[in-house]
C-alpha cells in the first residue's frame, strides 16, 4: 500500500479562515501527507514546524512553471517543506492543436531541466482537455512523449474524460510516468459535483492497482467541489481508501 495525503485546494475555503487549524483535523482523520496549492499567508518553515508536530509531510506542491528567475526562491521553499516535485498545469485552448501541445511539452521540459540542476522534479497534472484524440493518440500521451523529464500527476477522475479513457490502460501504457496519482471520485458527468472518493462512478481499485508499484509514491485525495459536506467527504474518502487496503494511513 502507498501512504494517502490530500490536496489542499480541497478544503481551501476552511484554509482561508484557519489553515493552522485545517491541518489539525487533516492529521486528526489519519492522513500521512498533505499537497498545498498556497500557505495562505503563511511562512514554509512555520508550516513545516506544524507538519512536523502533526507527524504528516508534504508529499508534493502545486505551483508556477520555474524559470531562472524564480528557480532558487522555489528551490528553497521545496527544501524548507521538504518535497521535491513541483506540479503544474495549463488551461485547455493550449491542447487544441498538436502545435499548442508541443508549445506546452517544451515549456514544462524546461522548467524540468531547470529544477533538475536543484534536485527537483517538475511535474504535470491534467484534466479532461488533454485527454482530445490526434490520428488515434491522446493529446497527453504526445505531451508525455515530448517532456520526457516531466512527471505525471494523474487525476483519474479526468483522465477517465467522463468514461470515454480507460485509466488503468492509460498507466499500464506508461508505466514508469506517474509517481503520483490524484483520486477523486463523481457521477462522471461533466459539471457535476464530485463526491467522496469510493461512493462516485469511479471504478478506483482497478486503477490504484494499474499504477507500477515501483514507481507510484502516494494516493493523493482531490476533490474539487462536493455537494455534501466538504470535510465530511474528506473523512469518508480516507476511510474508504485505507479500509478497502489501497492506502495507508497514520490511523
Amino acid at each position: 500500500m502507498k501512504p494517502i495525503a490530500i490536496q489542499l485546494y480541497t478544503v481551501r475555503e476552511a484554509a482561508k479562515e484557519d489553515f493552522l487549524g485545517v491541518l489539525k483535523q487533516i492529521a486528526d482523520i489519519g492522513y500521512k501527507g498533505v499537497e498545498p496549492a498556497g500557505l495562505h499567508g503563511h511562512d514554509p518553515a512555520e508550516i513545516r514546524k506544524v507538519l512536523d508536530e502533526l507527524g504528516m509531510v508534504c508529499c508534493s506542491s502545486h505551483g508556477p512553471l520555474v524559470s531562472k528567475e524564480n528557480l532558487n526562491e522555489q528551490a528553497d521553499i521545496a527544501r524548507t517543506l521538504g518535497y521535491d516535485t513541483i506540479i503544474s498545469g495549463r488551461g485547455g485552448d493550449a491542447w487544441k492543436t498538436l502545435d499548442g501541445i508541443k508549445t506546452v511539452a517544451a515549456e514544462f521540459q524546461a522548467s524540468a531541466e531547470l529544477l533538475k540542476s536543484a534536485g527537483l522534479k517538475q511535474g504535470y497534472h491534467n484534466h479532461w482537455w488533454e485527454m482530445g484524440e490526434f490520428d488515434g493518440k491522446l493529446g497527453y500521451e504526445i505531451f508525455l512523449e515530448s517532456a520526457p523529464d516531466v512527471v505525471g500527476q494523474l487525476d483519474v477522475y479526468w483522465a477517465c474524460n467522463f468514461g470515454s479513457v480507460s485509466v488503468p490502460d492509460l498507466l499500464k501504457k506508461h508505466p514508469k510516468r506517474f509517481p503520483l496519482l490524484h483520486v477523486k471520485d463523481g457521477p462522471l458527468v461533466e459539471k457535476e459535483p464530485h463526491t467522496a472518493v469510493g461512493s462516485g462512478k469511479m471504478d478506483i481499485p482497478a486503477c490504484v492497482q494499474a499504477a507500477d508499484p515501483s514507481v507510484l509514491r502516494w494516493l493523493i485525495v482531490e476533490l474539487d467541489d462536493c455537494a455534501t459536506d466538504m470535510m465530511q467527504a474528506v473523512r469518508d474518502s480516507y476511510a474508504y481508501l485505507t479500509g478497502e487496503g489501497l492506502a495507508e494511513g497514520n490511523k
